[in-house]
């Protein structure tokens, strides 16, 4: 499975700093397939798209949100993206002429927002209000909702090319879905499992990652059973209370990830052993990591001091 992508390696030192939110930067994007332009999305109501190879400057800021901004997602070809905010906003933009497209609400916190991968105009929303919310961008409307977890609804993550997704909610659930019928295909629930504020698919759409509040990172199947696999498990930071966003390596052969004191840890996919660790954020958790789509070694982390950082 590893094959026809190009080899990856582990980051040794910090490259760049990318400075000019006013206040802790909660996500970043890399520019999909091509990663030359980096987005990030901040609590101070902001989103900036930065140069990553050459000048490394910001090439532009998305004004329009009164609060911070919770997560950002760029459409499959990256011409558009969806920030959402607490604000309880979504805003979709063009990326490259800056306008706001459309703004859409339904007056409840949007927690993370995900474009669906072969409908290009509907997004699914994990909402404040224990839902999901199926919006169409063409009307603006939301057209399904997704009502079975008990509390907040923190995660959504595709899988089987759009078919089903996984959310994740503060009730300890996790639910399957087949996308676009409102009812669960599978629970996942056992009373030693904790909160999950987030998941990231393997590159290989096998398996997903799911960082548990209990300082550890779970792995379950993301085809067919959707089983925990017991015998993996990635522990070594303090990530409980944080929604610290992973990543994988486009190989998959390493998975990243930040933690609430502001470290980034980098452990091995199939031994799970723990590879690396770096000192990243000051004041904060390292609360998004994203490896880079082709070059071979970079990982962007971004935190709370208001800092993104570029690992090489």
């Amino acid at each position: 499975e590893e094959d026809d992508v190009h080899d990856c390696f582990l980051p040794k030192k910090l490259v760049h700093r990318f400075m000019g939110h006013g206040k802790g930067v909660q996500a970043i994007r890399f520019f999909p397939d091509t990663g030359h332009l980096l987005l990030s999305g901040s609590f101070d109501g902001k989103v900036k798209i930065w140069d990553v190879h050459n000048a490394r400057n910001v090439k532009r800021t998305y004004s329009g949100h009164d609060e911070g901004v919770r997560d950002i997602n760029f459409s499959h070809d990256g011409r558009h993206f969806i920030s959402a905010s607490f604000d309880r906003f979504m805003r979709y933009w063009d990326t490259e002429t800056g306008q706001c497209i459309s703004t859409l609400t339904n007056r409840k916190v949007p927690y993370q927002v995900k474009f669906h991968p072969t409908q290009h105009h509907e997004f699914l929303m994990a909402a404040s209000d224990n839902r999901l919310w199926q919006w169409d961008l063409k009307t603006g409307e939301t057209v399904q909702e997704y009502n079975h977890h008990l509390q907040p609804v923190n995660s959504v993550l595709f899988c089987e090319e759009g078919q089903r997704f996984v959310s994740t909610s503060d009730d300890k659930k996790i639910l399957i879905w087949e996308y676009g019928i409102p009812v669960p295909m599978k629970y996942i629930s056992d009373p030693s499992m904790h909160t999950i504020p987030t998941t990231a698919l393997h590159p290989s759409t096998q398996q997903f990652a799911a960082q548990s509040n209990e300082n550890e990172i779970h792995v379950y199947g993301a085809r067919n059973k959707f089983r925990r696999i017991r015998k993996k498990a990635f522990r070594g930071h303090t990530g409980a209370g944080f929604a610290c966003q992973m990543t994988f390596s486009p190989n998959g052969k390493y998975l990243a990830s930040g933690d609430g004191d502001g470290r980034l840890f980098i452990w091995d996919w199939k031994s799970t052993k723990q590879l690396r660790r770096f000192r990243c954020h000051d004041n904060g958790p390292c609360i998004d990591a994203q490896w880079h789509p082709l070059e071979p070694s970079w990982v962007a982390t971004c935190g709370w001091d208001g800092v993104i950082k570029l690992w090489d």
